[in-house]
């Protein structure tokens, strides 16, 4: 239930303006047959159809919604919450196109996502899916979608710290490797050689930051970074080993989907690993894989 208690017990005016795009906490006002109306601040009243209206609502009390326009251009409030809200990115299913408008993506909402013809990069075919940017649309102040990615990433220097997990979706390929949209902002490199397996465009997935150089150009990976990564890592192969038996048929010269898809982790980490709890005569490493040792054998 997405109702919060009014902490008063009379109505008050919103202390801030509503946004459009994003989830708001807004009081009711009042009940009426379409649903109940909601303070939108300098917005005005909003509606939020009785479809949507949770169990125990009521005049007073305040509710957790998003805001959009509907079909007839009104401002409207919902309780679900969509694939993507202005200001983030999403890999979203075109579900029509009308050559003079543009396509409809869907976007988890009753009505579905624009994205206007101006706003392409490649060709947008229904069925499939594409890489967007949801913003507040200048002409219309309506939420479009956009797949013009370049122009809505942050260029200003990264305030990330190495190490640190965040959020990335896979925006393209490149020779290298390939480029991830960082918490919806920055843009990196995940390299190809540390990857274990493909990666596809629009994939979202946890990293991490690897480096950030002096250009401000930021290298990322999958696994933590650094000597704070092998202790857990170590411990998660041992794990796996005593579950196994004491033997996995996995080793330094192992393809690295193996690896990952038995361990969840890189061949660089897993060498890495295998490594430190060789020397210190936890494991064995053989031809066939690696084996724990017994309690005293060297």
């Amino acid at each position: 239930m997405n109702i919060l208690p009014s902490p008063h017990s009379s109505i008050q005016a919103a202390p801030h303006m509503a946004i459009l795009g994003k989830r708001n906490t807004l009081t009711i006002l009042r009940h009426a047959p379409p649903g109940y109306f909601l303070d939108g601040g300098s917005l005005g009243e909003i509606l939020l159809p009785g479809r949507y209206t949770p169990t125990g609502a009521k005049v007073g009390g305040q509710i957790s919604v998003f805001l959009y326009r509907d079909s007839e251009d009104r401002l409207v409030a919902t309780t679900e919450t969509p694939l993507a809200m202005v200001g983030e990115f999403a890999h979203l299913l075109v579900v029509a196109e009308n050559p003079g408008i543009g396509a409809f993506l869907d976007w988890g909402l009753e009505k579905d996502l624009l994205l206007p013809r101006r706003e392409y990069a490649t060709g947008v075919h229904p069925g499939r899916r594409i890489l967007v940017f949801v913003m507040l649309d200048e002409r219309s102040h309506r939420i479009v979608a956009t797949a013009r990615l370049n122009r809505h990433l942050n260029l200003t220097p990264p305030p990330y710290a190495e190490g640190q997990p965040v959020k990335l979706i896979i925006e393209s390929e490149t020779p290298l490797g390939y480029k991830a949209i960082i918490e919806s902002s920055h843009l990196g490199l995940l390299y190809r050689a540390e990857l274990a397996a493909p990666l596809t465009i629009g994939q979202a997935l946890t990293g991490y930051i690897r480096t950030i150089r002096p250009d401000g150009k930021i290298d990322l990976g999958l696994d933590p970074a650094g000597h704070r990564r092998l202790g857990p890592l170590s411990a998660q192969i041992l794990t796996a080993l005593e579950k196994a038996g004491g033997h996995l048929p996995i080793h330094d010269n192992s393809p690295p989907a193996q690896i990952r898809t038995a361990l969840g982790m890189s061949k660089k980490a897993f060498k890495q690993a295998i490594g430190v709890l060789f020397r210190e005569r936890r494991i064995l490493i053989e031809p066939g894989g690696i084996r724990i040792t017994k309690p005293g054998k060297k």
